[in-house]
């Protein structure tokens, strides 16, 4: 039995589905069916008490084109994305995050894809570690966590405490 459970739980009695090519020659076709809920909410395994995601931007302090592109970037987004909740410019290391940063929290999916695709194209020399809020802090951080940019060590020890039992 594998260690994850089967992501087609309930599709048991489902059609197949088709196996033909779109006309753009690669792509397949999928019949219309219902939307699905993610694009509206979180998966049960998220936290209800948090925020969705939290969205860490980290950059080089002793770097000065850096420190102000940071800076320019943190007032941007508050004035692009003023319902998200940001945090401070940290210009130093903070919890397990290795470098200066700043924190940005989304409370939906559509603010998370938002933030997400908008962050993509304008974090500049930033680098940014998104992770959930499963409640399992050490998992988010690590195993759930995606990049923009790229990935920093983090320091897990203090991540550790917070492991529910």
């Amino acid at each position: 039995m594998s260690q994850w459970p089967s992501l087609l739980a309930g599709y048991e009695g489902a059609e197949p589905l088709p196996t033909t090519i779109n006309p753009d020659g690669k792509s397949l076709y999928n019949p219309p069916g219902p939307r699905s809920a993610a694009y509206d909410e979180f998966p049960k395994q998220f936290s209800p008490s948090k925020n969705g995601f939290d969205f860490h931007i980290y950059y080089m302090p002793a770097v000065a084109a850096h420190a102000q592109y940071a800076k320019e970037l943190h007032e941007r987004v508050r004035r692009e994305f003023p319902e998200l909740r940001i945090y401070r410019l940290w210009d130093k290391p903070i919890g397990p995050h290795p470098t200066a940063m700043f924190e940005v929290n989304t409370f939906s999916p559509h603010q998370t894809g938002a933030l997400f695709s908008w962050l993509v194209v304008n974090r500049g020399p930033c680098d940014v570690l998104i992770h959930p809020n499963t409640g399992d802090a050490l998992r988010d951080h690590t195993e759930l966590a995606t990049w923009i940019g790229r990935t920093w060590p983090l320091y897990e020890e203090g991540l550790l405490s917070t492991r529910p039992s």
